[in-house]
């Protein structure tokens, strides 16, 4: 284990909200961030020290970017694979590849899960329009096809109903490999944060309870109710195993659906999460901060709460428009992300509210 001490430079691989938290959080701890995105509005170049604008696949804009990195990071799961091979003989990657090639392909996500014991929902593979009948047929009605590689906040995805036309839900889904995935009977939706150091040592958050609007996250709250609190020891267990196999390093989330018959396994993210934006004022030590711990090789922060509850909003497009009236209850923790235009769907912050 190498121990980077501040003043070094943290790589993040894409130049989104949550690269634009972790630079923060890096620079609290003295650290320098270069981020590395393709787009040239990026909103965590805004707030880091050094930003290269260039292709994932572009060599030589990698290479010097390596070369003036101590370790390198990232921020969402569809960077490409390929070229962190050029990256990892440079500099240190945490989290490793191996994770990213796991959480970029959604039958590889849930054998991965069913191999270390977990439970997911029934799925099949539909490699194109004349596989989906003899899946559906396997997952039963309803069901929701998920394109296997990209898509996230219910993008690539399409929930089909007895009777529905096949054909067009196909095409709506972009008419690439998918899997059929049956319905899970549940109460709530809650995911597991942990972090987990060069060491080995793993540390959980309170497990938040999240609520979905239109297939994206709109709430987060902690302390879960008891139900997801009763499915709480056999989710950690699976994300815990599922860390350890990979000997992953920075911060880990399991999304999982409480179920009668315990937790069911969803998908997994190797970064940073939007249901963890709460960590930032709710918890001793926030998730961005962990990340930058483990990463450089710090000794972890506490991961406890710091408040009897807390609950995150997520500010979708125009909602984020009402920042005067948020701030003018001034137990409102406001984020706004830097984003030019507030479309429909798009994410542009968060407020995280504190109850003592």
């Amino acid at each position: 284990m190498k121990t980077l001490p501040p003043g070094s430079t943290i790589g993040i691989l894409g130049g989104g909200q949550l690269g634009r938290m972790l630079s923060v959080a890096a620079a609290q701890l003295g650290y320098h961030c270069h981020i590395y995105a393709p787009e040239k509005d990026s909103v965590a170049a805004k707030v880091a020290a050094a930003f290269t604008c260039a292709e994932y696949y572009d060599s030589d804009a990698l290479i010097p970017f390596a070369e003036a990195c101590d370790v390198v990071s990232y921020e969402f799961e569809n960077v490409p694979v390929g070229p962190l091979g050029l990256i990892k003989d440079m500099v240190p990657l945490f989290p490793p590849a191996s994770a990213l090639n796991i959480a970029q392909d959604r039958v590889e996500e849930k054998n991965y899960a069913l191999a270390q014991g977990g439970v997911t929902a029934p799925f099949a593979i539909v490699n194109d329009r004349g596989d989906l009948e003899a899946a559906l047929d396997k997952t039963g009605y309803p069901a929701i096809i998920k394109t296997i590689r990209m898509g996230y906040d219910g993008k690539g995805q399409a929930r089909v109903k007895q009777g529905d036309n096949l054909s067009q839900h196909w095409h709506d889904t972009g008419r690439k490999p998918a899997i059929a995935e049956g319905f899970v009977s549940f109460s709530h939706e809650f995911s597991v944060l942990l972090v987990r150091g060069q060491d080995g040592e793993i540390r959980f958050w309170n497990t938040p309870h999240n609520v979905h609007e239109d297939g994206i996250l709109a709430v987060s709250t902690a302390p879960a109710p008891q139900i997801i609190l009763d499915q709480e020891d056999a989710a950690r267990a699976l994300a815990s195993k599922m860390a350890e196999a990979m000997d992953y390093v920075g911060v880990l989330t399991c999304e999982f659906f409480a179920s009668d018959d315990g937790p069911v396994f969803n998908e997994m993210a190797p970064r940073v999460h939007n249901s963890g934006h709460w960590t930032i004022e709710g918890a001793v030590t926030s998730q961005f901060e962990n990340h930058i711990r483990a990463i450089c090789g710090l000794p972890l922060g506490d991961t406890g709460l710091a408040a009897k509850r807390v609950e995150m909003h997520n500010l979708i497009g125009a909602q984020a428009d009402d920042w005067q009236e948020l701030l003018s209850d001034g137990a409102n923790h406001l984020h706004l992300y830097g984003k030019g235009e507030s479309r429909p769907g798009r994410k542009m912050g968060h407020v995280t509210k504190l109850y003592f």
